[in-house]
């Protein structure tokens, strides 16, 4: 959205913010392929959050055009300046205390890669389903992939390993963004923008493979700070832009 709003600065919000969101489609597709090679993708928490995600993004995507950014804005950059300085002072998530009882509300099973590395999920499904929601709705509205919030809330809530959090969200991602594009397509907002689409589609789709053939060769700090610095950017943007 920031590239965006750059390069076609006459552009109204809400069209860019179909843009976007297709672009975030095309990409989040790509990576998820990538991710699903490797085994990394919790299809089971994917679907429940994904579901959960839908109609907050069906409603973001409608009411994008009669919200005006410049009020909305300053919000959403204080929660993303916030996330993003907990996240660069804290990269690495604290883990949860193991209990003798595990609440009914938590999930809890077993993911294998492909690799043979094994991971034992347990999280509060209640919590992930709220932030679901929340992260399905501020994406559709504001054009934004929900990655920058579902990455660290998977991984610093519910305490999925970085790696599976990143592959998971992408997953999440492609699916929501997909609906919430499909409301954009009917509304007709992308069609009076299919050339500015086709233009970045190829970009956004190898970079997403490039990124997942990277995320495991990157250590977990480092691409828990860079994404620390990524929120707070697209803050910066937000407040001054």
């Amino acid at each position: 959205m920031p590239l965006l709003f750059f390069l076609y600065p006459d552009e109204p919000s809400h069209r860019l913010t179909a843009i976007s969101l297709l672009i975030v489609f095309f990409n989040a597709t790509s990576g998820s392929i990538a991710y699903a090679r490797k085994g990394r993708i919790d299809y089971k928490s994917g679907l429940i959050f994904s579901l959960a995600s839908i109609p907050g993004a069906i409603l973001g995507a409608i009411t994008t055009e009669y919200i005006p950014r410049h009020f909305f804005h300053p919000i959403f950059a204080t929660l993303l300046m916030a996330t993003g300085i907990y996240l660069f002072i804290y990269p690495e998530p604290v883990k949860p205390q193991e209990k003798k009882s595990m609440s009914q509300s938590h999930a809890k099973h077993v993911l294998i890669e492909k690799d043979g590395t094994v991971h034992h999920l347990s999280y509060n499904t209640p919590l992930g389903i709220f932030i679901s929601i929340f992260v399905g709705f501020l994406s559709s509205l504001l054009g934004i992939g929900g990655g920058i919030i579902h990455v660290p809330a998977l991984s610093h809530l519910l305490h999925f390993p970085i790696h599976i959090a990143t592959a998971t969200s992408h997953f999440i991602l492609a699916i929501v963004a997909g609906v919430a594009s499909l409301v954009h397509i009917l509304n007709g907002e992308v069609t009076k923008s299919i050339y500015k689409i086709l233009i970045l589609i190829p970009g956004v789709v190898v970079g997403a493979q490039v990124g997942a053939y990277f995320s495991s060769r990157v250590k977990k700090h480092h691409l828990i700070r860079v994404l620390s610095l990524a929120l707070m950017a697209l803050a910066l943007r937000l407040f001054f832009f």
